[in-house]
């Protein structure tokens, strides 16, 4: 049977459950066991597919093409496992399900109420995955902060689980926060008794409060927060800001919060923790040999997690590299032909981001150009692909109206175009093209050489595509379509062979790059980057120019 560990947040949002959850979950995998994260959001919305980015961040979505809180994310990125649509559960979800059971009559007459109808839906779902068999620890973080009025039937089921379950069977974790309070020179411990005595009222007890702060806590403080939250002084655990979110699972790791889990839930048997290749990357990550810039132009720059997924694949990438990635954010909107030069002539390499919308769009396509007739290493993802197809179109094919159904639905030239099975969707909703899809590879290809296969799959999120209509001009002029997909020949990849590096992809490769898989675009992508900054440099230097020849 499958164990379970609930982690909770108090104080304030932001602290980092999920960061703390993954990195318990790999502590606990780096032992041998097998382990699975899930999340449940309070939010009413079915999944976070039609929310803008400035509100939740990005959406991440699975193989199975459930569209997902970005924390799934972090939970594959630290396990090197995939997760699915039962990782991820939000309130209107829950009463979704609950709602179409009463209007089938699955209640046979009763009141539909929070308890128990709502609770035993959100326990049923919590224990889903534990019923695979393929688990030995299962754990659960809840999102919102303790006292959140929407928080309260997901405490109230972990009470219940609580109470249902063997002792050894069932822990909570709970992450809060200690300010430190620069005039009084202090760490104040009130803000957490407050959160874990709410948390308490709601009757659910923590057995480990891992506590974010900026400064040290010394053993007199543990014993104070031990004290008045009712928990052991090893089971208060200190989790100081990191200047990487990849260092804290050594951080916890010497702070004990595994083997304080593992003593709990009564596991015995296990092996010492094996994180060789963890280290390893780490190490390349703290001491890179060189730097390279990269641009990123978007739409949604003023928030990070907008990119969330793309940010750390570049950590991934550049750690293969050994080289220390700095990513540059460009606002779209902001790039014009007259000041496109000055914008990007210092980068060592161009990413233009996914996105909806025409807010933007031809200031990506301008950006896409000048690295086009400059020989920048360009990598353009979802609309980034769409707005490189567009800007040859125009600046190439001699298409001036060249354009997405998206942005002008009646232009003359549509070379990004809806999908026919999209053309009579009207819910918005979880009805895009999501989740992994196969794509064939031309042999001899940029992107052929990037993976090293002609057999690959990645995962999608869009609605509009390459117009294949057009197909023939554009190989014609030189554009090569290296990638399709092999049941409706829709075009996937498309690179210049006459330029160092440009590529763009329909698909979202962003979403597969782990600590232990980098993903091989991001790979490359770097790599060229930093090809293009060594020429550069041996440019301006005449000494470095010898050198290389």
């Amino acid at each position: 049977m499958a164990k379970y560990i609930f982690v909770t947040g108090g104080v304030t949002s932001s602290l980092g459950k999920g960061i703390i959850a993954a990195s318990l979950a790999k502590l606990l995998q780096a032992r041998g066991l097998k382990v699975t994260i899930q999340k449940f959001d309070p939010y009413i919305n079915v999944d976070p597919g039609t929310l803008n980015p400035y509100e939740h961040g990005e959406c991440y979505v699975t193989d199975d093409g459930a569209e997902t809180d970005l924390d799934l994310g972090h939970y594959e990125r630290f396990l090197n496992t995939p997760t699915s649509q039962a990782n991820n559960v939000t309130t209107g979800r829950i009463y979704q399900t609950v709602i179409n059971k009463e209007r089938e009559g699955a209640y046979l007459g009763k009141t539909v109420q929070v308890i128990p109808h709502i609770t035993d839906e959100i326990k049923r779902r919590m224990l889903l995955l534990g019923k695979e068999g393929k688990y030995d620890i299962i754990i659960t973080e809840l999102g919102g902060t303790v006292g959140d009025i929407e928080s309260l039937p997901f405490v109230e089921s972990v009470r219940q689980m609580q109470w249902e379950m063997p002792e050894e069977d069932c822990m909570v974790v709970h992450l809060t926060l200690i300010p430190y309070l620069s005039a009084a020179k202090e760490l104040k411990t009130k803000p957490t008794q407050h959160s874990v005595r709410l948390l308490s009222q709601e009757g659910v007890h923590p057995d480990v409060i891992v506590c974010r702060t900026e400064q040290p806590l010394n053993n007199d403080l543990k014993k104070k927060i031990a004290l008045f939250c009712n928990v052991k002084p090893n089971a208060v655990i200190e989790a100081m800001d990191a200047s990487s979110i990849y260092e804290v699972p050594l951080m916890m790791l010497q702070e004990g919060l595994d083997l304080i889990v593992l003593k709990k839930l009564q596991i015995n048997g296990y092996a010492a923790p094996e994180l060789t290749k963890w280290r390893a990357f780490l190490d390349k990550l703290k001491y890179p040999k060189t730097k390279v810039t990269i641009g990123l132009i978007g739409k949604y720059i003023e928030l990070q997690d907008a990119y969330k997924s793309i940010l750390e694949s570049f950590v991934h990438a550049g750690a293969m590299n050994e080289c220390k990635v700095k990513v540059v954010d460009v606002h779209s909107e902001t790039i014009t032909e007259d000041n496109v030069a000055e914008k990007l002539s210092k980068l060592d390499g161009l990413l233009v981001a996914p996105g909806f919308g025409n807010r933007g769009v031809e200031g990506k396509i301008t950006a896409v150009k000048y690295a086009r007739e400059n020989n920048l290493p360009f990598f353009g993802i979802c609309l980034g692909m769409q707005m490189a197809v567009i800007e040859y179109g125009r600046n190439v094919l001699g298409w001036s109206d060249a354009n997405s159904t998206e942005m002008v639905k009646d232009t003359a030239h549509p070379v990004i175009d809806l999908m026919e099975e999209q053309k009579d969707i009207t819910n918005k909703g979880g009805t895009m093209r999501l989740g992994a899809y196969p794509c064939t590879i031309k042999e001899g290809t940029l992107a052929h050489t990037i993976y090293g296969a002609t057999e690959i799959s990645e995962r999608h999120r869009h609605r509009w595509e390459f117009n294949n209509k057009f197909l023939a001009d554009y190989e014609k002029a030189g554009l090569v379509p290296s990638g399709k997909n092999p049941s409706n020949n829709l075009v996937e990849i498309v690179e210049l062979p006459n330029h160092p590096f440009f590529i763009g992809v329909q698909y979202h490769p962003e979403l597969k790059s782990t600590v232990e898989n980098p993903q091989p675009i991001f790979v490359h992508f770097v790599k060229a980057a930093k090809a293009f900054a060594e020429k550069r440099d041996a440019v301006k230097n005449p000494l470095l120019q010898s050198e290389m020849i």
